[in-house]
């Protein structure tokens, strides 16, 4: 896990990067679907998930979406950073058990603003499972 804190506006720069990794296991994707309500057997049943097209259950989707969150509000931006948006492409399944590594890359910067745009990808392994960009409002020493 990276650093927690802030990194204000004034000090980024384009390419900068951090990341976190996390096992997306029974207690997560349980825990998630009682936080988020969504119960879909495909996530709890393994008779369902068998059934499917993935021949397993499935995290949630936005529970490894949700990284992109922790990244954003503890590590960069950080502390102080305001989500403006997000876009989300789900490329591959999530399987219980799976380690999920989470990244975010600065690819531009509104200093004017102090809007930051982040390129967002999530893997297991080397196999990509989430793409998209998220747009913040970043902390400012001014």
């Amino acid at each position: 896990m990276t650093k927690v804190g802030t990194i204000y506006i004034e000090d980024m720069e384009i390419g900068l990067c951090r990341s976190i990794t996390k096992v997306m296991g029974d207690a997560e994707i349980e825990s998630f679907a009682n936080l988020s309500e969504d119960r879909n057997p495909l996530h709890l049943a393994d008779d369902v998930g068998n059934a499917s097209i993935f021949k397993s259950r499935v995290a949630h989707g936005m529970l490894s979406a949700s990284l992109f969150s922790a990244l954003l509000g503890e590590h960069l931006p950080g502390h102080g950073a305001i989500y403006l948006s997000q876009t989300l492409q789900f490329t591959a399944p999530v399987f219980p058990g799976d380690e999920v590594t989470a990244s975010v890359k600065v690819i531009n910067i509104e200093s004017v603003k102090n809007r930051v745009t982040l390129k967002c990808e999530a893997k297991v392994g080397d196999k990509l499972v989430i793409k998209g960009e998220a747009l913040a409002l970043a902390p400012s020493r001014g």
